[in-house]
């Protein structure tokens, strides 16, 4: 029975290290949220500047794998290049050694060890959620208690292991691996692959070597091996990717396969002179070590070959027919991948960037119309038809993404975001139908041979001209979340409604006059309300981005 107790103790310890390192993970990322956006600029920036943003976003999450998963995401939705994408991957596998790191505090001194300032932590984190309201207490309760639960996991392991750790069983285990480089890689990618996480694999490696029972070859091999089975995530979450991002996949597992090859054999040289060293126990600080020189030092060899690495993802990753999504991008569809769900943060920001694309590709479905209503040209016309089909499908897809994303961990104001997103798609559509329906004007006008006098057409030209600025403001107020574009949208709505009711009330006197046909009347009177919607959708849009400042 006691053997039986110590290992549900394991069990449940590995279990309260995983759910602490996720709900600390999910609090962090709150707290990070509104710095994500200015981490999703600099997607666009150069390799450097990729390796920190990896880093960066790998010590937020703690997970490198759900790094690599979201940058697949990125390649497949066209956010960024393979170059780009191999400075993230690169940046992701030194941002998580901070959890090894986080594992071996125990051994820094006595006031680090996980049993003595954990319930201190959890107390703390349970108080702020009972008695604060405020968001940002909330969030930190989240982080304390994370860490909390994740120290006194770490703690059960490391009490189940004790007792053992005398025991023949490790020390054989340990000899075995430590003396087959292969099998010990194999060893750590297995056990990584299973758990989905290679900051867990190592934690659990570092609770053995705190209680001595770790070699430094057997530990070595072992880390390496975990290294490599993190891509196994990535790899498994590219399957139903485009080519670009099994590429991209492909140049994680080149990354670690090449690092774990050159490491691998120095360090079997170095045991292979130094049998003492190999055969001595490990602590799990020195592992955080190694850890982290391994990663680092990786990334310093294989940065300046990152387009070689291209080239090679390339090679095993042979090109294949244009899927019928890729053909469906060339048409403006939105970029979204699910994959990049795995980061809320980061999803709600990369869903605004995709609204405004919708925003912006309604403006320029209202100046095709308004063009095709002056010019007669028939060829404006069925592109706004073909744009106006793009929309629809923009619509439909955007608010199913947007729906998934209000079902993961976000702050109270990230889901007002979000809502007022699904708000936003539904103008910009509705936009969209008025810039129809002008359309459909337009080309009655042409089959009929329809023209309108030369003071109805300036009147109708200042009108457009007063909406579609007013469209544009209403877009960069959703994409800056400036109270000025706020402003300048509800200005132009305001003379937008004062000039349509002036050229209404200058047509009707001209129709009373006989000055125009009862049939351009009725178009005439139709495309000045369309025209009038348009303005009090987008000031609409505005109404939200003022909500949330």
């Amino acid at each position: 029975m006691q053997h039986i107790e110590m290992l549900f103790r394991f069990i449940g310890g590995l279990g309260m290290f995983l759910y602490g390192m996720n709900v600390m993970a999910d609090g962090l990322q709150k707290s990070a949220g509104g710095r994500m956006r200015h981490l999703l600029e600099v997607l666009t920036k150069n390799r450097l500047m990729g390796i920190l943003l990896g880093a960066a976003v790998t010590a937020v999450i703690q997970s490198s794998s759900a790094t690599t998963v979201m940058v697949v995401g990125f390649v497949n939705a066209g956010l960024m290049n393979l170059t780009q994408a191999a400075g993230i991957i690169m940046g992701a596998n030194i941002g998580t050694t901070i959890t090894a790191w986080v594992v071996s505090m125990s051994e820094w001194g006595s006031a680090l060890k996980p049993e003595f300032f954990a319930p201190l932590l959890i107390g703390i984190g349970a108080f702020l959620i009972l008695f604060s309201k405020k968001e940002k207490a909330r969030e930190l309760s989240e982080i304390l208690m994370g860490f909390g639960i994740l120290f006194i996991g770490l703690s059960f392991m490391s009490g189940a292991i004790t007792p053992y750790r005398d025991a023949p069983i490790f020390s054989e285990a340990f000899r075995i691996l430590g003396g087959n480089p292969i099998l010990g890689i194999l060893t750590g990618l297995a056990v990584t692959a299973v758990i989905q996480s290679s900051s867990a694999s190592v934690g659990i490696l570092q609770t053995l070597a705190a209680n001595g029972v770790v070699t430094w070859n057997s530990a070595i091999y072992i880390t390496l091996g975990q290294n490599i089975g993190t891509c196994v995530t990535a790899l498994l979450s590219s399957l139903g990717a485009q080519r670009t991002a099994k590429r991209a996949a492909a140049i994680h597992l080149l990354f670690n396969v090449i690092g774990a090859v050159i490491f691998g054999g120095i360090m079997f040289s170095i045991f292979t002179l130094n049998r003492t060293l190999a055969a001595s126990s490990i602590s799990s600080v020195q592992i955080s070590v190694f850890h982290t020189v391994f990663n680092i030092t990786n990334t310093l060899i294989l940065f300046p070959f990152a387009n070689w690495l291209v080239k090679m993802s390339g090679l095993l990753v042979k090109g294949e027919e244009e899927t019928e999504e890729e053909k469906e991008e060339e048409y403006g569809l939105p970029h979204l991948d699910e994959r990049i769900l795995e980061t809320p943060s980061f999803a709600v920001e990369h869903a605004a960037k995709e609204v405004v694309r919708m925003g912006e590709l309604s403006c320029q479905h209202a100046k095709l119309v308004f063009d095709a209503v002056r010019t007669g040209n028939q060829k404006r016309v069925d592109k706004a038809y073909q744009i106006e089909e793009t929309m629809n499908k923009y619509e439909s897809r955007m608010t199913e993404y947007l729906a998934k994303i209000s079902t993961t961990s976000l702050t109270d104001h990230q889901r007002q975001v979000v809502g007022n997103l699904v708000y936003t798609v539904s103008d910009i559509e509705r936009m969209s139908d008025h810039c129809d329906n002008i359309a459909e004007m337009a080309e009655r006008m042409i089959q009929e041979r329809l023209t309108f006098s030369m003071e109805a057409m300036e009147g109708l030209e200042e009108l457009e001209g007063l909406a579609l600025d007013s469209m544009k403001a209403s877009i960069l107020a959703r994409q800056t979340e400036k109270i000025a574009y706020v402003q300048q949208t509800i200005q132009l709505e305001d003379e937008v409604d004062d000039l349509e009711e002036e050229l209404r009330e200058k047509h009707i006197e001209r129709l009373s006059r006989n000055q125009c046909s009862a049939a351009r009347g009725v178009i005439y009177l139709d495309i000045l309300s369309n025209i009038e919607r348009i303005s009090d959708h987008a000031n609409n849009i505005a109404g939200y981005v003022a909500d949330e400042i």
